[in-house]
């Protein structure tokens, strides 16, 4: 007969996940049909135990759609046939887990209100693992310096710790993915799982990457509790908080929350500007401040983008012979200026004025009368008048149910101060200036 298996694959895949294919089945192969008894070769006896367990029942019955009978099915293993061909195989080197990104330290990473504890968190793993904040666990978005960090950790270990470069694990989910399968299919799972149960640190990058794989988030599992019993530090990186990764095991989730969970917000404009004058003071190139800001206004929250962005201008600089100013960054950025068409809403206006005033959203929202709120919140309500189309009985709901009269109120009297008092002016033109540039 035929080769049945290869008829059935594509109807599998329709009613499994992808990774599962993929992992389970794609490799398994048709061998013969004979008295209603199909034969697929599978790589070794721990694959056969797993498709025996969850795929067999289904197998069995695409099987029998095909034959129309009742089939039996038998697993012939793969292991002579690779024997045979052992001369042919090629070799894969084991990987090299623990080189470190040497420009990722913890004295060139630019704090700020948006990372610092993220930073300071990473920084007491580095100097006593697994005795703080185990396991320590980083979120955020992309570009924001999560990699950095945790090569920072590694970089800092081996510089000033006790700990050999054999004994911390510095890999992305995806390899470790990758180099799971591998050792299954070449009877490798020993030597897997001796490699990252030995080490004091582990640290693993973009961990929403094993989310909806069973399998790895298995042995990440059993590895996880290896080395959280004998008290080696775990740390890992995500985009999500750890209930937001969608197909993640609960068991997984509950770990991570046992420990410290630091997020690294989006840069504010101040680290924005600070890590593009980090960066043009590394390349010797001089950076006028107006220049920096007009580049940080004008790129996403991304540290990749700020520094693509200044190192083109500096070349550009460079190969021309003219100094750095906003003209030149105008022409060398062009289309890569993202376009300022972001709705400014009052919820915008109070984000901003609460973080000039280093005050609570909450706190401006409140019906506290005390100095040091009172002129924020009526500078928000004037700013949100006067920059959105919201009514007065709109503007006062933002405000925790302000009435008509008191959001009237504040309009006017800050319009009337602003003619008579200079600083106050200032403060509201720059804050003016900021929410368009948000």
């Amino acid at each position: 007969m035929d080769d049945i298996i290869s008829q059935i694959k594509p109807k599998l895949a329709s009613i499994i996940s992808e990774d599962s294919y993929k992992t389970w089945i794609d490799p398994i192969q048709f061998s013969e049909y004979k008295d209603h008894r199909c034969y697929i070769m599978v790589p070794n006896t721990f694959f056969r135990d797993w498709i025996v367990e969850n795929f067999e029942s289904t197998l069995a019955s695409l099987l029998k759609d095909v034959t129309k009978e009742d089939v039996k099915i038998e697993y012939v293993l793969k292991k002579e046939e690779k024997q045979e061909n052992t001369k042919g195989v090629v070799i894969r080197k084991p990987p090299k887990y623990n080189i470190f990104n040497p420009r990722y330290i913890f004295e060139n990473f630019v704090v700020g209100a948006s990372n610092q504890f993220a930073n300071a968190a990473c920084l007491a793993v580095a100097t006593n693992p697994g005795k703080t904040y185990n396991p320590l666990f980083i979120y955020g978005g992309v570009g924001l310096g999560k990699t950095h960090l945790l090569n920072a950790i590694g970089n800092f270990t081996l510089n000033h710790g006790s700990i050999g470069p054999d004994r911390i694990c510095y890999t992305t989910a995806e390899v470790f993915t990758n180099d799971l399968i591998n050792s299954l299919r070449y009877e490798k799972m020993e030597d897997f799982r001796n490699h990252f149960r030995k080490m004091d640190i582990l640290l693993i990058d973009d961990i929403q990457f094993i989310a909806g794989k069973e399998r790895t988030q298995a042995e990440f599992f059993h590895t996880f509790n290896a080395l959280y019993d004998n008290m080696k530090q775990i740390v890992v990186t995500s985009d999500k908080f750890p209930r937001d990764i969608e197909n993640f095991e609960e068991r997984l989730r509950s770990r991570f929350e046992w420990g410290l969970i630091a997020d690294i917000q989006s840069l504010d404009l101040e680290t924005k500007v600070a890590i593009l004058n980090k960066k043009a003071e590394y390349e010797n190139a001089d950076l006028p401040l107006d220049v920096a800001f007009f580049i940080a206004s004008n790129v996403d929250d991304n540290v990749r983008s700020l520094e693509g962005s200044l190192t083109r201008i500096v070349a550009f600089s460079s190969l021309k012979g003219v100094p750095i100013t906003i003209d030149l960054a105008k022409d060398v950025m062009g289309h890569l200026i993202k376009e300022r068409k972001k709705e400014i809403t009052i919820d915008l206006i109070i984000e901003n004025v609460a973080s000039y005033f280093s005050i609570k959203i909450s706190e401006l929202k409140s019906e506290r009368r005390i100095r040091s709120l009172i002129l924020p919140r009526q500078i928000a309500i004037y700013l949100s008048r006067k920059l959105t189309d919201s009514s007065l009985v709109s503007i006062g709901e933002k405000f925790g149910g302000k009435d008509h009269a008191t959001v009237l109120h504040s309009i006017r009297k800050i319009e009337a101060e602003i003619k008579i008092k200079k600083e106050l002016k200032n403060a509201v033109e720059n804050l003016e200036s900021r929410i368009k540039l948000t």
